[in-house]
């Protein structure tokens, strides 16, 4: 008999159990299917990075009311993924979990993580380029495109330990909205379990790999169209993966240590099921 937690919410220790299954299965989907399912999840993060672009490019906003009203517009990417059925590389950390207790292959894991975040750079760029086309940024007398370009001028001019860290720092909480997104029966529970973890790391301003993919690539496309902005001389290729890489690498070290291991240990660690 399941055990009763909360109303009805699986407990902490069947989340556990639940993150290792659905690990099994993220890790075995057939390429295709990764692939698709990677693509989605890059427009799906894309789509919540163009709300926030949206509603933080009102200059009517206070700082800590359009940081927290953009974080909760973010949100709509990941509850996409969960909801509707996507694979996030940054959710995906959490294969760890099933790694350490066996279950998967460290060939396993590569592979998942390497195809889906190549698939969620496939998925952001390609909406990057259909919003660029369809003229969204030149909304509000053209605030959304200068917002763009500052947003991924400040990401480009990052040092490589302040990426990191705050790499760290935002998939912990991404990945723990994963795991409590798993507590839920319900989408109202899921979309709650979301929402106040990844306001939170949003409005603190750290770093989500697939969505400097989708912002970065639109201050690239539109760093031409706009007026001077700090550090835009920061936005090209190089600066680009000057950011992604220091952020994949702390959002690897946030999900897979500070998430999936920590749980594993508290849960996992010498059971046989």
């Amino acid at each position: 008999m399941p055990e009763i937690f909360g109303f009805d919410s699986f407990s902490p220790k069947e989340i556990a159990e639940r993150v290792q299954s659905v690990g099994v299965a993220k890790a075995r989907l057939p390429l295709l299917s990764m692939i698709m399912l990677g693509i989605l999840a890059g427009a799906f993060i894309a789509l919540g990075a163009l709300y926030f672009t949206l509603v933080t490019s009102d200059a009517g906003l206070g700082f800590a009311a359009s940081r927290v009203l953009g974080g909760v517009a973010f949100s709509l990417g990941l509850i996409l993924v969960v909801v509707a059925g996507a694979e996030l590389f940054t959710g995906n950390n959490l294969l760890a979990m099933a790694w350490a207790d066996g279950k998967i292959s460290t060939a396993e894991v590569i592979r998942n993580w390497t195809v889906v975040c190549l698939s969620n750079f496939a998925g952001a760029a390609g909406l990057a380029l259909l919003v660029f086309l369809s003229n969204h940024p030149a909304m509000n007398n053209s605030a959304v495109a200068l917002q763009y370009v500052k947003i991924a001028a400040a990401k480009c001019a990052l040092s490589f330990g302040a990426a990191f860290f705050s790499g760290v720092l935002c998939n912990t909480l991404v990945c723990l909205a994963v795991w409590m997104a798993l507590a839920g029966r319900s989408v109202v529970d899921k979309a709650v379990a979301i929402v106040f973890p990844i306001s939170a790391f949003v409005a603190a301003g750290f770093e989500h790999s697939v969505a400097n993919m989708y912002f970065i690539l639109m201050g690239l496309l539109l760093k031409g169209h706009t007026a001077a902005v700090p550090n835009v001389d920061a936005i090209t290729w190089a600066g680009f993966l000057g950011n992604l890489v220091p952020v994949i690498l702390g959002n690897l070290v946030g999900g897979s240590i500070f998430v999936a291991f920590i749980y594993y240990v508290i849960y996992r660690r010498g059971t046989k099921a």
